[in-house]
C-alpha cells in the first residue's frame, strides 16, 4: 500500500542524490533512512556502522552467502 507524504524540498533533494548513488528510487531512499532511524531509536547503544553490518549480513544470508551465527558454537 502506498501513501502520499509531503517532505521538505531539502530532504527530497538529498534523497535524490543518495538514491542515484545507491541505485534506489527516491521513495526507497527515504524509506531506508526511516528504517535506519527507527533502528537507531530502538537501539541507541548500537553504533550506525554496526547496524549497517547487521543489515548487510542479513541480506547475505538471504542470498545464500555465508552462514548464520549460532551463539555458543565455535568457541
Amino acid at each position: 500500500m502506498s501513501t502520499i507524504v509531503e517532505v521538505s524540498d531539502e530532504l527530497f533533494e538529498k534523497a535524490k542524490i543518495q538514491s542515484k548513488a545507491f541505485q534506489r528510487s527516491i521513495a526507497d531512499q527515504i524509506e531506508y533512512w526511516a528504517k535506519i532511524g527507527q533502528m537507531i531509536e530502538d537501539n541507541p547503544d548500537l553504533p550506525l556502522p554496526f547496524i549497517h553490518d547487521i543489515l548487510i549480513g542479513r541480506e547475505q544470508i538471504k542470498a545464500g552467502e555465508g552462514t548464520s551465527y549460532i551463539f555458543g558454537e565455535g568457541e
